[in-house]
């Protein structure tokens, strides 16, 4: 599996499980179509179809691509932590029973975690 070079305060957030400061993101307010990947692996975790506002102050899913997202308890179990099923790289966490969608969950996630692709960009970006 092929890692991408990651800036220092990416590696701080996906490899030793920081957050970035809330309103922050370059993806908070995203809500262009495409598909958000990991910006460690470069694999599929979101389609833009299920982000939506929580006005959390970062990007807010109510589902992931399937087999994609892996939940891990927190050490102290009080919340649930995602990460990329394919590379183990911190998303952020996830948080159910808030209401925010008919799915009432929220995956809460580091824009630095993420890279998206917009819908309709051919291999060369254009």
């Amino acid at each position: 599996m092929k890692l991408n070079k990651l800036t220092p305060e990416e590696e701080r957030v996906i490899v030793y499980k920081g957050t970035e400061a809330p309103f922050s993101g370059e993806y908070e307010k995203n809500f262009k179509p495409g598909i958000y990947v990991c910006r460690r692996c470069e694999a599929p975790l979101y389609k833009s179809d299920d982000k939506f506002d929580a006005e959390c102050g970062w990007p807010s899913f109510d589902d992931e691509i399937k087999g994609a997202v892996k939940r891990v308890p927190d050490p102290d179990g009080a919340r649930i932590e995602i990460e990329c099923a394919r590379c183990g790289g911190h998303l952020g966490h996830v948080f159910l029973g808030e209401g925010f969608t008919k799915k009432n969950t929220r995956h809460c996630v580091n824009s630095l975690s993420l890279k998206f692709i917009p819908e309709n960009v051919d291999e060369n970006g254009k």
